[in-house]
């Protein structure tokens, strides 16, 4: 199930625009031979070359979430630095 997508648009050194996407889908956990099993979470980047694909373990995904919000939060502190200093 696709959960939410991330487009993005640039354009080349000649000026034609592009799109890239980062789509995250989702796999419900399900029970196997008696035994329940960890669904899984697809990092999906899409462009006009091709598409691959990253299949997450819940742990995985969970480990890469964190870091990203931790990345996220130092950027925006360090920009908000940067503007404090400009004021």
């Amino acid at each position: 199930m696709i959960e939410d997508e991330l487009t993005h648009w640039f354009k080349d050194d000649k000026g034609e625009s592009h799109r890239s996407v980062l789509r995250l889908e989702t796999e419900p956990p399900q029970v196997h031979n008696n035994y329940p099993k960890d669904g899984t979470i697809m990092v999906r980047v899409i462009n006009g070359i091709g598409t691959i694909g990253f299949k997450l373990s819940p742990d995985e995904a969970l480990r890469l979430g964190t870091h990203l919000l931790n990345l996220s939060k130092e950027q925006l502190a360090m920009k908000r630095k940067l503007w404090n200093q400009k004021e």
